[in-house]
């Protein structure tokens, strides 16, 4: 008797909990008609295998208006540009020397490529957070995309042909930098010591030897105590760049090039200045104690001066070249120092 009533009262359970969802069914299917009935939204359904996504489109007109706020902005904010920023914040200008235009014109048609795609990812993400956000009448998950062959090979192509795009046009110019001159009107060769730079003028036969900078009490560095180099405006130039210690690096940073000063090797920079004016060089290697402090000016001068400040090192007995003989490091693979302990 008592198994039987347990299994009587086990169906009316079950009954009534049959009873219940088919009314909470009803109800529910009742609730979304009125609520399809009284929102006057477009749904599109869009169809993944066998699942469907609702989505809630953003109207055109906001789009439109979100487009034409960002061009409007943009044009406000590229037509407030400074010089400086219009080519990309770096520290000169075109016409200083044969190859500054051709570098600021990399540079910053780079940056504007990075820009213009990072603009597209970034509005292609805010899109997609607006536009399939979750609604406070959904339910459940979402349908779960595993993946979109055409979009995925897009997303890889389009970086690969960037990649691409960036090395040929840096090989490129990189190629046309460094191109050999066979016959340039003056050969000047520096060696990197630490904490200062030696200028030989070889087409002069003269040369400077310079001292690390000093500085003042107040901490600034005296510009008057910097070795000075002198290039002549309009004329092709060699620069045999070596080092007498350590690792240190060549940079003129108006010319917007440096080259490594590695001990036992000889590196080459051709350039022809283009404006007269004094411009700034510095050591761009970390070298040691005063790395900071090994400093230098360039002077690119009219040929008539040039020819004055080559004279007056004459005049001061800097004949000669300060070779190799006075390195730190004499006895370096591939060198003819004296190997003896």
């Amino acid at each position: 008797m008592r198994q039987a009533r347990a299994r009587a009262e086990t169906r009316s359970t079950n009954l009534r909990r049959e009873e219940s969802t088919a009314q909470n069914r009803q109800i529910f299917a009742v609730f979304s008609c009125q609520m399809r009935e009284t929102v006057s939204w477009d749904v599109v359904d869009y169809k993944h295998r066998t699942t469907y996504v609702e989505r809630f489109p953003v109207p055109k007109i906001v789009l439109r208006l979100t487009a034409a706020s960002a061009a409007i902005a943009a044009a406000l904010a590229l037509s407030g540009c400074t010089a400086q920023e219009l080519r990309g914040f770096l520290p000169s200008e075109a016409g200083v020397t044969n190859h500054t235009s051709l570098i600021i014109g990399l540079w910053s048609t780079s940056w504007i490529v990075l820009l213009v795609v990072g603009a597209i990812t970034w509005g292609l993400i805010i899109w997609a957070a607006l536009a399939y956000r979750r609604r406070k009448t959904d339910t459940g998950l979402p349908s779960q995309l595993r993946y979109n062959t055409p979009i995925e090979t897009f997303f890889t192509i389009v970086p690969l042909i960037l990649v691409l795009g960036f090395f040929a046009f840096t090989a490129r110019d990189q190629a046309i930098i460094e191109q050999v001159n066979p016959n340039p009107d003056v050969k000047i060769e520096v060696f990197g010591k630490r904490w200062a730079w030696d200028f030989n003028y070889l087409s002069d036969d003269v040369h400077f030897s310079g001292v690390q900078a000093r500085e003042k009490p107040d901490k600034t560095i005296d510009i008057d105590s910097l070795p000075t180099l002198y290039l002549p405006v309009g004329k092709s130039i060699e620069i045999s760049i070596e080092s007498r210690d350590v690792n240190h690096s060549f940079w003129i940073l108006d010319f917007l090039y440096k080259k490594d000063m590695i001990p036992g090797k000889t590196n080459h920079w051709y350039v022809t200045p283009e404006k007269e004016g004094t411009y700034r060089g510095k050591c761009a290697e970390l070298c040691g104690e005063y790395h900071s402090l090994m400093l230098f000016t360039v002077k690119v001068v009219s040929q008539a001066e040039y020819d004055a400040q080559m004279q007056n090192l004459r005049d001061q007995d800097m004949i000669g070249r300060l070779g190799p003989e006075y390195n730190a490091n004499n006895n370096l693979p591939g060198t003819d120092g004296n190997t003896d302990s």
